[in-house]
């Protein structure tokens, strides 16, 4: 059974979320006669099977943890890593602005340790597919692991390849490409995407920025839009609500645009 498909009650077998004090998670598959140990104390897996979902146990030790169906953005944050992850505010984004949904198949390049390759496997369903390219043998066996661990590799086809040399798929419904240089490779990206597919990428500075959105204009694409996502968090505690005292800001430039046949000779500007 995927993981994303749970019935009423936890079954040997799913991949659950136990979520103890001070929000720390753990993520294991339930097992009969196994235990989980913590440093809150050790969890029997028993006394969760079959228990409704949101049910509260105590370790050994007395700590509560709660028994959660797994979230994608949980997941993603927890995922094993070898290499910086998209955080959830900036993937959401990509998911929305590029239509990513299920049925589709989508490309990505730079697979690093699968975060955002988890996203897409989990976004285009059982119909759709993902085709993910890394340079980095390693990296895409992290991956891997991460990706069958949550039951989606079967949606996604691992390539060990480099962008400059082009991709074997075509009229692909999307390409996001998370790759230090994007500039250099967005012939690539136009010779794979089909008539009106999105393009996304992420780019750190304003100098990799402009020259994206420079690149983009030769390639003529069209609908080009840039922005970052700026994420706050608030001390939940009502009689003295206050912002937390750390902000995820900047992690990123989000450049998105869609492959058109021909684009107008001067760009226009938006108010």
């Amino acid at each position: 059974m995927s993981w994303s498909q749970y019935g009423e009650v936890a079954l040997e077998g799913d991949l659950v979320q136990l979520l103890g004090s001070g929000h720390k998670s753990h993520f294991i598959r339930l097992q009969h006669g196994e235990k989980f140990q913590t440093h809150r104390g050790v969890i029997q897996h028993d006394d969760f099977i079959g228990k409704a979902w949101g049910t509260r146990v105590n370790s050994h030790q007395g700590n509560p943890f709660y028994l959660l169906q797994p979230g994608i953005a949980d997941l993603i944050n927890n995922i094993k890593r070898s290499t910086q992850i998209l955080y959830p505010k900036d993937i959401g984004l990509i998911l929305i602005t590029m239509g990513i949904g299920p049925g589709q198949t989508v490309l990505e390049a730079g697979t690093g340790s699968g975060g955002l390759t988890t996203a897409f496997a989990y976004f285009v369903g059982q119909q759709g597919h993902v085709y993910s390219y890394d340079r980095n043998p390693e990296f895409q066996k992290l991956a891997a692991a991460n990706l069958s661990r949550f039951d989606l590799l079967d949606r996604v086809t691992l390539k060990l390849g480099d962008v400059q040399d082009g991709f074997s798929e075509n009229n692909v419904d999307a390409i996001f490409l998370d790759v230090p240089n994007p500039y250099d490779y967005l012939n690539q990206v136009k010779a794979t995407l089909k008539p009106g597919g999105y393009f996304g990428t992420l780019v750190p500075s304003f100098n990799q920025a402009a020259l994206t959105l420079k690149n983009l204009k030769h390639q003529e694409f069209g609908f080009i839009e840039m922005c970052e996502v700026l994420i706050r968090y608030y001390k939940t505690n009502w009689d003295r609500l206050r912002p937390t005292d750390r902000m995820i800001a900047h992690t990123g430039f989000m450049i998105f645009a869609r492959a058109v046949n021909e684009i107008d000779e001067e760009p226009t500007e938006d108010l």
